[in-house]
């Protein structure tokens, strides 16, 4: 067991924490009515209805998942920075939606065209409330997720995967205006969040930094210990 928790234990604080944001964004979208702020910006209503970008914005699901499990089992360092980054942003979305609760009315009240993606813009709809919207855990998850490739040494070689992940990353935050899940507002605090949480964990490697402080008190701990015998 001890084999197994040195191994894959690094895995357990975003696993406890993602518990506890979906019971938190669980408790949000069913806490029923609330002093509601309307997100809007002039330049939402010049962003066309765009169907077919409801693809990149599901791909989002395997996107950031994949880069996420790539690193837990390739690179330990780099994987506790990208939960990190992930995690810090999802918590303030949290405290956010709580402090200030947000609505957006920019969903058609009906389809310009009846096909396949706008059936899944529908469905997507009827699960998905279009409250708690800033920042945009899509777009500052994807960012999170790029920077980690962008990042990662092993990847630094492979071209195609980080253009790809760029291709992916760009398709996926254009995907949340054209498909009227998100305003342009929630999409630039992301990148306002993304670029403080890029600085704290790429830049200064607070993550690195806090690891390192806390071995050093646990060995000061270890040597203060009274021998025995």
């Amino acid at each position: 067991m001890k084999a197994i928790y040195r191994k894959y234990g690094h895995a357990l604080p975003a696993l406890l924490f993602g518990a506890v944001y979906l019971t938190g964004f669980g408790l949000l979208e069913n806490r029923g009515h609330a002093d509601y702020r309307i997100v809007h910006m002039m330049i939402d209503d010049y962003i066309p209805f765009c169907e077919i970008f409801v693809v990149p914005y599901l791909l989002w699901f395997l996107y950031v998942p994949a880069v996420l499990i790539f690193l837990f089992f390739r690179n330990k360092t780099e994987y506790r920075k990208n939960a990190f980054f992930l995690c810090t942003g999802m918590a303030v979305f949290l405290l956010v939606s709580w402090v200030c609760p947000n609505i957006q009315h920019l969903r058609l009240q009906e389809f310009p065209r009846d096909n396949a993606f706008t059936h899944l813009i529908g469905l997507l709809w009827k699960v998905d409330t279009p409250t708690n919207l800033f920042p945009s855990i899509h777009v500052y998850n994807s960012l999170g997720a790029h920077l980690a490739v962008m990042h990662n040494r092993e990847l630094s070689g492979r071209k195609w995967i980080r253009r790809g992940s760029l291709a992916l990353c760009v398709s996926i935050i254009l995907s949340t205006m054209f498909i009227k899940q998100h305003s342009a507002f929630d999409v630039l605090t992301a990148f306002l969040m993304g670029a403080v949480m890029h600085a704290a964990v790429y830049s200064f490697d607070l993550v690195t930094v806090w690891r390192g402080r806390l071995r050093y008190q646990a060995s000061r701990r270890a040597r203060k210990r009274p021998g025995i015998g």
